[in-house]
């Protein structure tokens, strides 16, 4: 999916309140305050030395022009469409590895019809392609012991119906997450268009902070972070 341009006009505003409430150059703030580096396909490493990213810095001459490059940069990338190190995907659901015998849950829109990935009546479609995902854990990951994720979505009951209440019932905030789409996403709609009444959140709130030490709370949504046992799940699926 292509993203439109407000999205990336979303980001650059951020930064550059970034910039003007902590005194960080523009380049550091694009880099630790935007998903930008991840959304030009350059990984999750956010070297501030990768030649990739540092053409990208270099283009940013005429600050009347910062819009319309970055949306020809992102244009030209390869963009990254599932996360690193995927083992398997099923449906809207992948899995990859994590540290301490863990799996970690990706969610991305997979409809072709333009249909709401979370809607009800895709429900039994969605609860299949977790059972699917769980399947193939246990048959292949056996050394698997607990399941972690973290996205904006669990604040949402539509994606929460689909987990194990154990599970939930663990759901925190994580804050400074700047960098990711399991914070930015919340300003994309399935079709990859710009949320409008959250964006208005979220532009508000900035516009009247006075110090960093709020950004986070400038989101209308924030990052959750859940983590249970790998046999809650295959209960809950009847796996």
């Amino acid at each position: 999916m292509t993203y439109a341009k407000a999205f990336f006009d979303l980001q650059l505003q951020f930064a550059h309140k970034v910039t003007r409430l902590s005194g960080l150059p523009l380049a550091r703030a694009l880099l630790e305050y935007t998903n930008l580096y991840a959304r030009f396909g350059l990984g999750r490493d956010f070297d501030p030395a990768h030649p990739t990213w540092q053409e990208y810095l270099a283009g940013l001459r005429d600050p009347n022009e910062y819009h319309e490059w970055t949306y020809r940069f992102y244009l030209k990338r390869p963009e990254a469409l599932t996360a690193p190190g995927v083992v398997a995907t099923f449906g809207c659901f992948s899995y990859s590895p994590s540290s301490g015998g863990r799996i970690r849950l990706h969610f991305l829109n997979a409809e072709r019809d333009g249909h709401s990935p979370l809607a009800i009546d895709r429900l039994e479609q969605r609860l299949a392609d977790l059972a699917a995902l769980f399947e193939h854990v246990k048959r292949s990951q056996p050394q698997a012991l607990q399941v972690v994720g973290a996205s904006w979505l669990y604040n949402l009951e539509a994606y929460r119906r689909l987990f194990p209440v154990s599970y939930l019932a663990t759901a925190h905030v994580i804050g400074h997450r700047f960098q990711h789409m399991p914070l930015w996403g919340q300003f994309l709609d399935r079709h990859g268009e710009i949320k409008e009444a959250m964006t208005r959140q979220l532009l508000d709130r900035l516009e009247r902070l006075t110090s960093v030490d709020g950004l986070d709370q400038c989101f209308p949504l924030q990052v959750l972070a859940a983590e249970a046992s790998v046999t809650d799940f295959y209960e809950f699926y009847r796996i």
